[in-house]
């Protein structure tokens, strides 16, 4: 070859090089520019894949997530396993009543970062659970309100053309409703309320009705989190002595409005079979209502409130992004979080959830969608408390509850009984 020839063909062979080197990132920079992120979540992975198509993520040639759907019952089983072995995600979903468990595995986004006002502006009043004094624990992503399924034929055939929208209405509805034969067994009842392992979402159901009647259950400050049960707020019994008699006294048989007891099947079950004219569920339950008894005709309103002056509240099952605090790629992961989170990817999630938007700008902008106005309100008043354990707290409710009606002790021992316990969990967990 001449020395020309060699010359030109070196020239072809760097611009092959750096062909192949632009096609490798895609055309778009270098390949440090590109953000390898990867989350951990519970959303059907083909929602989630048809969710970041939607928003337009699989086509940022900057940034590649990868989804990984992990089962709720082993999620945080697996999460400190990996996180263990250095092998866990960037970003994982951090649900409400996992916060405390998990906290210590979090990078907290710092104020200057996403500022506290923006915060409070984006979100609804329920994420501020995830707030602490160093920061953001995680950026909310998703919320779950509880509400009230109504059978429309039991109200019809009872001659109510209106629902309750506080809870001692039921007190005259349940009379009309409920069904008793000569040895006080229930064939039909208004609502599931007094026990706790038959009743779905019992735990829940609970806190609302504490939370309603002006106690917070649990508090953070600087010495840490705490229980509020046992607090007073003013009158002669705690809001949690006073809920929690109501909530017992509807499985007294000697009560006028008696309608539930341990005997009878699942809450849920029992309305599902049409023999219950309301059951107390939270927005994701919808569809597997409706395909499991395609004939039952139901309608949906929020959850009836306390006469007691204060917000309008319900429980809210919510799920936050949080980035982990072992990420090799705090930045990208920083990046992906607040995009997955922006006003337009929130209002491209509800579809595949169907679930409302967690954003206060989007809850603004009322559906025309029966259910979904419904689900919308209830997503503003939805609220929750910092779980120190989610699984030995549902025991304790389950105690609390049962002696209560087992006649072992009264609303005010059982109440100061899981104060206690509550605060031991809370010296336990991570403050």
């Amino acid at each position: 070859m001449t020395k020309f020839q060699i010359i030109l063909t070196g020239i072809f062979a760097a611009f092959i090089i750096i062909g192949v080197a632009i096609f490798a990132v895609g055309g778009n920079g270098s390949s440090k520019d590109i953000s390898r992120v990867t989350l951990w979540g519970t959303i059907p992975a083909t929602d989630f894949s048809g969710f970041t198509q939607k928003i337009g993520l699989d086509q940022d040639k900057t940034i590649i997530l990868t989804y990984v759907e992990k089962n709720i019952a082993t999620f945080d089983q697996e999460l400190v396993n990996a996180l263990a072995i250095g092998q866990g995600p960037d970003i994982f979903f951090l649900p409400q009543d996992s916060i405390l468990k998990n906290q210590d595995k979090v990078f907290a986004i710092p104020f200057q970062n996403y500022s506290l006002r923006d915060f409070k502006n984006n979100f609804i009043a329920e994420g501020e659970l995830y707030l602490t004094s160093s920061g953001v624990l995680a950026l909310p992503f998703a919320i779950d309100p509880l509400v009230m399924y109504w059978n429309r034929d039991i109200f019809s055939n009872a001659s109510l053309s209106q629902v309750p929208t506080h809870w001692d209405e039921f007190f005259s509805i349940v009379p009309k409703i409920t069904e008793k034969d000569t040895a006080l067994n229930i064939k039909k009842t208004t609502l599931a309320f007094g026990e706790f392992r038959n009743i779905s979402n019992a735990k829940e159901i609970i806190s609302t009705l504490i939370m309603q009647a002006g106690s917070s259950i649990t508090v953070r400050n600087e010495q840490g989190v705490s229980s509020t049960l046992v607090t007073s707020s003013g009158s002669v019994n705690s809001p949690a002595v006073n809920a929690l008699n109501f909530y017992t006294d509807f499985a007294n048989p000697a009560k006028s409005f008696y309608s539930w007891n341990r005997a009878l099947p699942a809450s849920k079950d029992y309305f599902l079979a049409g023999d219950s004219a309301t059951y107390f569920g939270f927005a994701s339950e919808l569809r597997s209502l409706q395909l499991k008894n395609p004939n039952l005709n139901f309608d949906i309103a929020p959850l009836p409130q306390s006469r007691a002056k204060g917000p309008l509240t319900t429980f809210g099952k919510m799920n936050g992004l949080a980035i982990a605090k072992t990420s090799k790629n705090i930045a990208g992961a920083f990046r992906v979080a607040s995009l997955l989170t922006s006003s337009d990817s929130i209002a491209a999630l509800v579809p595949f959830t169907i679930l409302p938007p967690v954003r206060r700008d989007l809850l603004s902008i009322k559906p025309t969608d029966a259910y979904f106005s419904v689900f919308y309100d209830s997503a503003i008043r939805s609220r929750a408390w910092l779980d120190p354990d989610k699984n030995k707290t549902s025991a304790l409710f389950q105690e609390m509850v049962e002696s209560i009606t087992g006649g072992r002790n009264t609303s005010t021992e059982s109440v100061n009984k899981i104060n206690a316990e509550l605060n031991l969990l809370f010296k336990g967990s991570v403050n």
